[in-house]
């Protein structure tokens, strides 16, 4: 027994041995291998090392001199939409520049410049590799910003020798010769040059033309608060310019500049604080040889910040946009001459124009202004990008959401007196806050009317009862999806939306109309079609713009059809601004309470024009309706663009109203079995309206549209073919009108919840 347990033991340490020893090797023939790579890995790593600074060193650096002159390149060329006729050239031949010493610059520009491009200057030897990855995270980690961590060495280097493509190689001459600039210069010199060939925008470079340019001063007197704009316009200076419409941006830009130059010890807190009060006034902006300014340099702030400023000023590209450039002078005229004849007549001293292909999104036209160049108003905001409260122009993307919803353009909704603020007593019609009792235009009532009719006429308070029907969230969102990207979360509004009580810009209404043209497709604004480079080839090409369904066809048409009818419109008598015989013509115009914005926007199945009109500082016009004030301008462009287009005529709906409710169909004198005449809330459930969900009588509306309802007809009396209720009339409390459902029983009135209203009507 122990012979056998001895073998045993004995062949498995002889096996454990071996096991022992083919381990050992392997493990000694690895070790080996992942050396030898490692060794491999480091002499690649070498070489290729070698290689580069190699190549380094064969970089050649242009002497100072070579460095002080502005790169000439290729300037983008912007061209109408045949390619023919040239909007505007950034041709390098025209450039604006001064070079002065540095003595010559006032340190407050270097310190503003430094302290928000470049706070390390005076520290780094050209290239501060922590700001690179501080911006390569910012970038990585907050998707859709943009971080630079180039120093004002890069910048010079990147500015004057390189050119603008966005290679690796690039970037790595860009360093080195960064590096190798730094040891032949000395830091007030680079500087020097810096500052002489910053762009700021357009063919301006440097910040004596700058200073020149914006405050009629040499670079060496500017102030404070005026080197902190000048710092702050730097990073884009199409969208910072102060000639454009992003002005709050650039206050807000240059208060940190001077942030950062008190963080940096430039600045004290009260220097800080005084220079923020500061009224800075940049001196008129000089006519040059453009066309369509607005449209110009609307377009030009999209290149920059697609492609980035300096694809501006090298490329070379042709860029064809989109303007039409006949329609866009005749629309220059007639805005002009409108606006400074209404500056007179309505105290309304500046418009804004839009016309637009609704079956691309095409702009074919963009006036910002009476003038572009006008100093007094001043000319160079771009109104058509102002936010701006809408009115009634607002009203059909409530009325296209009730057609959604299952409502038609026969419905009855009663145009009386309505108390719809729950706070105050339903017989009491006040606007005095917190009740809200909305007039119309002409401070009359109407009786039952159609939706029709309602919209057709601009009547408000149908449309009122008709936004609480939808509910605002849903117009809201209906709204937005049709291209309205300013209205805001629906709890900051109440039934005073669809009065206009939102702001919209009038680029965004004029195209969200252009939604209803083309049977509810809607197709995003564009002012490109092309862009190609030197050789011809294609670098963009919107000639062929997708668009997305965002309303039912049928809703579309049934709106197309309510805004073209000139039966509908009949009560406001004949007006010959709106007719265009032979065409088929929508139109719906807006004029807020406060009578500080005015607006048309009509169209056809192939073109939308939009026309705003007031003042920019949002003083309040004469108390007119908006036809009077911008009609006439609207009209003369419409007509000259007609004939223009192609002649088209559009769908109308067909609705079939065979088993629907009748007050939805149109019948006011509704069959309830009492024979009394009744608001809709007492017919049909607002969430269901074409179904059969039993009315809510306790709706927070219900007894004080009835209220409404009564107490008018108590004043004017019984219309024709109608019995009230026991043939009597009701008391003005309003819990004494004796009310039943459809099936006869009693209703009991509650006081519900408020509801929101809004800031004004």
């Amino acid at each position: 027994m122990r012979s056998t347990l001895k073998r045993h033991s004995d062949r498995a340490r002889h096996y454990y041995a071996q096991r022992r020893n083919i381990v050992s090797r392997a493990w000694h023939y690895t070790i080996t291998h992942k050396l030898r790579i490692i060794a491999w890995l480091i002499g690649l790593f070498l070489l290729l090392c070698g290689a580069f600074l190699l190549w380094a060193a064969t970089l050649p650096l242009p002497d100072l001199n070579s460095l002080s002159q502005i790169r000439v390149d290729q300037s983008v060329k912007l061209y109408d939409r045949t390619g023919q006729v040239l909007l505007y050239d950034l041709s390098n031949q025209d450039i604006q520049r001064t070079s002065v010493p540095l003595s010559s610059v006032s340190p407050n520009i270097q310190d503003a410049i430094i302290s928000i491009e470049d706070p390390n200057y005076y520290n780094h030897g050209g290239v501060e590799f922590t700001a690179i990855l501080r911006a390569l995270y910012v970038d990585i980690t907050h998707a859709g910003l943009a971080q630079g961590g180039s120093t004002l060495t890069q910048q010079v280097i990147k500015n004057t020798v390189l050119t603008s493509d966005k290679s690796i190689i690039r970037k790595l001459k860009e360093w080195i010769l960064s590096i190798k600039l730094e040891r032949v210069a000395t830091k007030d010199q680079i500087l020097e040059l810096y500052l002489n060939q910053v762009p700021y925008g357009g063919t301006m470079y440097g910040v004596e033309e700058a200073s020149e340019t914006f405050f009629g001063k040499h670079a060496s007197d500017v102030s404070l608060p005026e080197a902190a704009y000048l710092a702050a316009v730097l990073p884009a200076p199409s969208y910072y310019s102060p000639y454009g419409y992003h002005k709050a941006d650039l206050d807000a830009r240059k208060n940190l500049v001077l942030e950062k130059m008190y963080q940096h010890g430039y600045i004290t807190a009260n220097q800080e604080k005084d220079a923020e009060a500061a009224q800075v006034v940049f001196i008129p902006q000089q006519a040059n040889s453009i066309q369509a300014p607005h449209f110009v340099f609307y377009v030009q702030q999209y290149l920059e910040q697609k492609y980035g400023e300096d694809a501006l000023q090298t490329s070379g590209w042709k860029v064809t946009t989109t303007l039409d450039a006949n329609l866009q002078a005749e629309a220059e005229s007639v805005v002009k001459t409108g606006a400074l004849s209404n500056a007179t007549k309505f105290n309304a001293s500046n418009a804004g124009l839009i016309a637009l292909d609704p079956t691309n999104g095409q702009i074919l036209s963009m006036v910002g202004s009476r003038n572009y160049f006008d100093t007094v108003i001043p000319g160079a905001y771009n109104i058509t990008l102002a936010n701006r409260q809408p009115g009634s122009a607002f009203k059909p993307f409530v009325y296209a959401e009730a057609f959604a919803e299952g409502y038609t353009p026969d419905t009855i909704l009663w145009d009386v007196p309505t108390q719809f603020s729950t706070t105050c007593a339903a017989d009491n019609f006040s606007s005095v806050s917190p009740c809200y009792s909305p007039q119309n235009y002409d401070s009359k009532f109407r009786g039952p009317m159609t939706l029709r009719d309602a919209i057709a006429q601009s009547i408000n308070v149908p449309s009122v009862k008709l936004l609480y029907l939808t509910g605002v969230a849903n117009s809201l969102q209906l709204a937005k999806s049709m291209g309205i990207s300013t209205l805001g979360d629906p709890n900051q509004y109440g039934l005073t939306l669809v009065l206009g009580g939102g702001e919209v810009n009038l680029l965004e209404m004029t195209s969200a109309y252009g939604t209803f043209a083309t049977d509810g497709t809607h197709y995003p604004t564009t002012a490109i079609i092309k862009i190609e480079d030197a050789n011809g080839n294609l670098i963009e090409d919107d000639s062929q713009p997708g668009g997305t369904q965002v309303l039912q066809p049928q809703v579309a048409e049934e709106i197309n059809d309510v805004l073209s009818d000139p039966v509908a419109r009949a009560p406001l008598g004949e007006n010959s601004l709106v007719s265009f015989p032979g065409y088929d013509v929508a139109v719906k115009t807006g004029t807020t309470n406060n009578y500080r914005d005015a607006w048309t926007i009509g169209y056809t199945p192939n073109l939308v024009v939009g026309i705003w009109a007031g003042n920019n500082d949002d003083t309040p016009m004469t108390h007119q309706v908006s036809g009077f004030i911008v009609g006439p301008m609207w009209h003369q462009v419409m007509a000259y663009a007609l004939p223009t287009r192609q002649t088209d005529y559009f769908t109308r709906a067909t609705i079939d109203e065979s088993g629907m409710k009748p007050v939805l169909r149109g019948v006011w004198q509704n069959p309830g079995q009492d024979g009394a005449l009744h608001e809709i809330l007492y017919w049909l459930n607002k969430s269901d309206p074409q179904g059969s969900t039993p009315p809510d009588t306790s709706d927070s509306q219900f007894s004080r549209w009835e209220t409404g309802l009564q107490l008018w007809i108590q004043k004017n009396g019984v219309p024709a073919g109608a019995t009230l209720i026991n043939n009597g009339l009701p008391s003005t409390t309003p819990q004494t009108i004796q009310q039943t459902t459809p099936t006869g029983q009693p209703i009991q009135t509650t006081q519900a919840p408020m509801i929101p209203i809004g800031p004004g009507q």
